[in-house]
């Protein structure tokens, strides 16, 4: 079985995006498991196509995106993607979109096809802070999120999808930003794409 995950790159300013330095430390292989990686660009315009582009490549049958959050405290396994583009800030490219749809006459939302309680269980289990989520946000992670859901739903690749938010890293946070270690985000990306594999 084959997984690709996906982290994106830094926005709003900072100089590392958690997702993506965790993402680059996964492993090749997590048991029978194969893991491809890609990077996302924080963009409105290039992300989706970027995304679809590691698809079609990898043909995987899991896909998972991760995302960081500065104000989540946990690891945050995302259930409902929704068709809204709506920017607090500018994208990487300086777009803001307000109250527009991510896919126009799509539906209103999309649900994760990945185990999301069993990875809540799973990662709690582990001693990792985690929970279910109820909004990814209408930022960029929303917009790959439901993309990817479209994706599921109309495309011609079979694949079970989800997304995951996951905090800042500890160096170099500022103050009030909750933080997680490097390897307790790997290890729980891991923990993630093992129950999906086995569900």
């Amino acid at each position: 079985m084959r997984a690709l995950v996906t982290g994106f790159d830094p926005f709003g300013g900072e100089n590392v995006n958690a997702s993506l330095e965790a993402v680059r430390r996964l492993p090749a292989r997590i048991g029978a498991l194969e893991v491809i990686t890609a990077e996302l660009p924080t963009s409105y315009a290039r992300a989706l196509a970027v995304l679809e582009e590691a698809i079609m490549g990898a043909r995987p049958e899991i896909v998972l995106c991760v995302g960081q959050a500065s104000e989540r405290a946990a690891l945050c396994v995302e259930r409902v993607a929704v068709n809204l583009r709506d920017a607090r800030i500018a994208d990487n490219d300086g777009a803001q979109p307000v109250d527009l749809p991510v896919v126009p006459g799509g539906p209103a939302a999309y649900l994760a096809t990945l185990p999301v309680r069993a990875a809540v269980a799973a990662l709690r289990a582990a001693e990792l802070p985690a929970e279910v989520s109820m909004s990814a946000g209408t930022f960029v992670c929303n917009h790959v999120f439901y993309g990817l859901m479209h994706l599921e739903a109309t495309g011609t690749h079979r694949f079970r999808g989800g997304f995951l938010h996951v905090p800042s890293l500890a160096q170099g946070a500022g103050s009030g930003v909750h933080t997680m270690s490097l390897d307790d985000i790997v290890r729980g990306i891991g923990i993630f794409l093992v129950v999906a594999a086995a569900s």
